[in-house]
């Protein structure tokens, strides 16, 4: 497997525990190649290998200066296609991460891939980048003949706000093995909940039926959608350069990423 990174923040060559910082040719070179008078440098001349066994086609914050360039270039949104070209039949599954605003390398990635996920987090302003990026599609299909479309959506950090303050506490919970105080938990009335808690239970409310409703203006516009739980784990995995499946395949966010790869892995059979 590839991972191609055309993010000029680099979370997908730090996430595979390459220091962006450390390479010296990157997805930079390999965009600045099809410009007159940058030197030559090919996919194959970036790509390396990573502990996980995962390849990477690193990227680093250089790759912001690309951009200005490919809007001067007729072929631009050809780039990266073509880039890809002699590594594309070495690999089962090429993975690319685009930037998540709208530009020259996200139109790139979509060019050039034949699958498409979107990714969106839970936050509440979460839905209002889908109606510029079907409108990308649209264009594309208009004015380079490429029919474009979702095949997925990842709602991430899901129930995030939920696992941070957590449910409220059950009635009368106690110390495991203390027999007298569960015991008078059983029988003695539950006290009435004080202020904070009924606030806090009417966010937690609100919170659902807003994510309810997230999901449901997701499902209508994507063929399949997961969500992913919050987790820690990731974070433990982003920080030891592995993915999740490499450090905690079990947690909740592991299962979830495992069904989503078992998904995506259908689409090269």
């Amino acid at each position: 497997m590839l991972v191609v990174d055309c993010d000029p923040q680099a979370n997908a060559t730090a996430g595979l525990g390459i220091n962006p910082e450390s390479v010296q040719k990157n997805m930079y070179d390999v965009f600045m190649s099809r410009v007159d008078g940058f030197p030559q440098v090919t996919m194959t001349g970036i790509i390396r290998q990573t502990a996980s066994g995962v390849d990477c086609a690193p990227s680093n914050l250089d790759l912001v200066g690309a951009e200005p360039y490919l809007y001067g270039i007729a072929s631009r949104a050809e780039v990266l296609r073509d880039a890809l070209l002699p590594v594309k039949d070495k690999y089962d599954l090429i993975l690319i991460d685009t930037p998540p605003s709208m530009g020259q390398f996200v139109i790139n990635g979509l060019y050039a891939a034949d699958r498409i996920i979107v990714t969106l987090d839970s936050g509440s302003f979460a839905l209002n980048g889908i109606g510029p990026l079907f409108t990308i599609f649209s264009d594309m299909k208009q004015d380079l003949g490429k029919d474009v479309k979702a095949d997925m959506a990842i709602l991430s950090r899901w129930g995030e706000a939920d696992d941070k303050t957590g449910p409220l506490p059950a009635a009368g919970s106690q110390e495991k093995g203390d027999f007298i105080s569960r015991l008078l938990a059983v029988f003695s009335p539950r006290p009435a909940p004080t202020g904070e808690e009924i606030a806090k239970e009417k966010e937690h409310e609100q919170e659902r039926e807003r994510l309810a409703e997230m999901l449901g203006a997701t499902e209508k516009k994507f063929p399949l959608v997961f969500t992913v739980p919050y987790s820690p784990e990731i974070y433990e995995a982003q920080q030891k350069g592995m993915p999740i499946s490499h450090v905690s395949p079990d947690c909740t966010a592991g299962k979830e990423y495992k069904k989503i790869a078992d998904e995506v892995m259908k689409w090269t059979a």
